[in-house]
C-alpha cells in the first residue's frame, strides 16, 4: 500500500488495512478449531485443510468463473479431509497428534498434486466492498477495501459463541467435550457429535482457504498459507477457546503480518524479516506462556486434558 502521500499517517493506516486483509484466514481456521477442540479432540491437520481448500477453490473459479462456487468447494475439500479425520481419531488407540500430522501431508500432497496444472492462470477472484469511495486517498480506499468472506467471519464468532452457551446441540457439544463418560451417560452419541464437530470445522477452514487464493493474496501457490493452520491451534489455546477471543487473536495475529510491510511502505527497511517473523514468534511466546507448570488452562475442554 502506498503510504507517500500521508507519510507516517499512513503506517498505521496501513497497519489496520493488513490486519483487516491479512485477519480473515486466522478467523476461519480458528473458528473451526475451536469448534473441534470443543468436542474434545484437537486437529493438527488444518494446515492441510487449509492448503486444499486453497487449491480447491482457485481451481473451481479458474474453471467455472464464478468465485463464490470455489468458497463452497473449498469448504467441501475441507469436509472431506475433515471426515477422513474424524474417522481415524475415533478408532481405539489412535494419537490425535500423529492423525493430525498425517493430514497435513495427505492434504497438502493432494492440494500439490492436483494444484499444479493452477499455479499460472488467472482465476476470477473474490470481490471487495469499496467502503473507502468518499475519500480522494489512494491509501485510505485501499484500507477499506473489505471482503465479504472477513464480515462473515467476524458474524460467525458471536454466532458461535451462541450456540455454545443457548443450543442444544452447542451443549451436546461441550459436554461431549468436558466429559465423554457423563455425556455417554446421558445418551449423548460421542462419535456422532465428535464427527459433526471435526467435520464443521474443516469447512470453515476450507473456507479460510479460499479467501487466501481468491481474495488475498489471491493467487495459488504451494506456499500460500505459511503454517496459518497451525499457528490457528496455538490460537485457540491463547483464546481459551472462547469464540469471541478467537476473532480478537485473529486481528491481532493478522495485524503483526502488517508491521513489516507498513514500516517498509515509508522507506524503514531495518528488521524487515524480524518485523515478518512477527506472527511465528506470538506462537511461540503464546506456547511457552501456556505450557508453564505453574499456570492452568482456563475454558480447556476436559477430554483435551486426559489424552495421551
Amino acid at each position: 500500500m502506498a503510504t507517500e502521500t500521508i507519510g507516517w499517517w499512513g503506517v498505521p493506516l496501513a497497519i489496520i488495512a493488513g490486519t483487516i486483509r491479512g485477519s480473515a484466514p486466522f478467523l476461519f481456521v480458528s473458528l473451526g478449531e475451536c469448534l473441534t477442540e470443543k468436542s474434545g479432540k484437537i486437529n493438527l491437520g488444518l494446515e492441510g485443510t487449509l492448503l486444499l481448500g486453497a487449491m480447491s477453490a482457485y481451481a473451481t473459479s479458474y474453471l467455472t468463473g464464478s468465485p463464490w462456487l470455489g468458497v463452497l468447494m473449498a469448504g467441501v475439500a475441507g469436509m472431506f479431509l475433515g471426515f477422513i479425520h474424524a474417522l481415524l481419531v475415533q478408532q481405539p488407540k489412535v494419537n490425535d497428534v500423529a492423525v493430525g500430522i498425517a493430514m497435513i501431508i495427505f492434504g497438502s500432497g493432494i492440494a500439490f498434486f492436483f494444484g499444479k496444472p493452477f499455479i499460472q492462470p488467472v482465476a476470477p477472484r473474490l470481490p471487495a466492498l469499496e467502503l473507502g469511495n468518499w475519500s480522494d486517498i489512494p491509501s485510505v480506499k485501499a484500507a477499506l477495501q473489505i471482503s465479504p468472506l472477513f464480515i462473515l467471519g467476524l458474524a460467525i464468532a458471536p454466532a458461535m459463541q451462541w450456540f455454545f452457551r443457548s443450543t442444544r446441540w452447542g451443549l451436546f457439544i461441550r459436554a461431549v467435550g468436558d466429559s465423554p463418560e457423563a455425556a455417554k451417560a446421558m445418551g449423548i452419541s460421542v462419535n456422532k457429535v465428535r464427527m459433526l464437530a471435526i467435520i464443521a470445522g474443516s469447512f470453515l477452514a476450507g473456507i479460510g482457504g479460499a479467501y487466501l487464493s481468491l481474495y488475498y493474496p489471491g493467487s495459488w501457490t504451494e506456499r500460500i498459507s505459511s503454517g496459518q493452520g497451525l499457528m490457528a491451534v496455538a490460537l485457540v489455546i491463547f483464546a481459551r477457546w472462547n469464540p469471541i477471543q478467537c476473532m480478537y487473536a485473529a486481528l491481532l495475529f493478522g495485524g503483526s503480518q502488517a508491521i513489516g510491510p507498513a514500516l517498509q511502505s515509508v522507506g524503514v527497511t531495518g528488521y524487515y524479516y524480524l518485523f515478518n517473523a512477527s506472527p511465528y514468534i506470538l506462537t511461540l511466546l503464546i506456547m511457552i506462556i501456556t505450557c508453564s507448570p505453574k499456570r492452568t488452562l482456563s475454558g480447556v475442554p476436559g477430554a483435551l486434558t486426559t489424552q495421551n
